[in-house]
């Protein structure tokens, strides 16, 4: 199942349908309204889910969901159901193995795309620019260094891509396609202003948020709701604010310390990925609840 301490590689729930695996989460069927979502110990980088799992890496990503979820309603609501989780899964055994990994939340129709907002120079979004001296086809002024504050947050849009495959980034034009220009537009303010909440949020703990992903849904009202999780290392990249200066790739508390690892080898960042050092799996599961402390406590 797993390598490691306690690691959770998969949910492994049978006493409820299983009916869709991601990179990090098993979605299982409750009933028609509502699912139960189980954050594995999965890494993904490069798209592609590596064979080691962190240890305790579904459990800080369900605590910083839940943080962020809990402080976000008046921004736009989010899955986070109603009923418990002993309503959800009533086998004890199984439950007692997903507890602190689990969420039950409302069936929604998920959006088709991952709404990403950056807030600095860094990442794919420095190479964009190297290049063109834009970001997914967003002129920026001219001398920024890597890792600058960019002069406001940039809604830079991706396609969904299955597990295996590469997103690829879209142009407004195509999301406005994609949902209508009505939806597209509330997709775009709401993500700018969560980014923005939780960038004020993390200055006072000391952190950057660079970066971050969203995903959203529709009930059956069409009214927009925050899904999936929330300003994690797993859809953010977090910057020690004391360690943070332009011209530079900042260290990060996120998976972008794998990534950096991976850069070394020789891998055609395609499946299956390589297995990862002890070390290296030590090192990330530290930095993940090491962001987690910093961002909850």
């Amino acid at each position: 199942m797993s390598s490691g301490d306690n690691a959770l590689y998969s949910a492994d729930i049978k006493s409820l349908e299983k009916i869709h695996s991601g990179k990090v989460r098993d979605l299982y069927a409750v009933d028609e309204h509502h699912l139960l979502v189980v954050a594995s110990d999965r890494l993904s980088a490069f798209d592609v889910v590596l064979p080691d799992p962190i240890p305790g890496k579904g459990e800080v990503l369900t605590a910083i969901s839940n943080f962020w979820f809990a402080r976000t309603t008046g921004i736009v609501p989010n899955h986070i159901a109603d009923m418990t989780l002993e309503q959800a899964l009533p086998d004890e055994v199984e439950r007692a193995r997903v507890a602190s990994r689990a969420m039950v939340v409302k069936r929604l129709k998920p959006l088709p795309i991952e709404a990403i907002v950056r807030g600095y120079l860094i990442g794919s979004g420095w190479k964009d620019y190297q290049q063109s001296g834009s970001v997914c086809g967003i002129s920026l002024p001219q001398g920024l260094k890597q890792a600058d504050i960019l002069p406001q947050p940039l809604f830079t849009p991706s396609t969904k891509a299955a597990v295996g495959d590469h997103d690829e980034n879209i142009g407004f034009d195509e999301v406005e396609r994609l949902l209508g220009e009505k939806l597209a537009q509330e997709v775009k303010e709401v993500s700018i202003a969560l980014y923005t909440y939780a960038v004020k949020h993390a200055e006072s703990r000391g952190l950057i948020i660079a970066d971050t992903k969203f995903e959203f849904g529709l009930d059956e009202n069409n009214r927009l709701h925050l899904i999936d999780e929330a300003l994690t290392p797993d859809s953010s990249r977090f910057w020690p604010a004391s360690e943070y200066a332009p011209g530079m790739s900042p260290p990060s508390f996120d998976k972008q310390f794998v990534r950096d690892y991976l850069e070394t080898l020789d891998w055609d960042k395609t499946d299956p990925g390589p297995k990862l050092p002890a070390d290296i799996i030590r090192k990330t599961a530290e930095k993940y609840r090491e962001a987690q402390r910093l961002l909850t406590e």
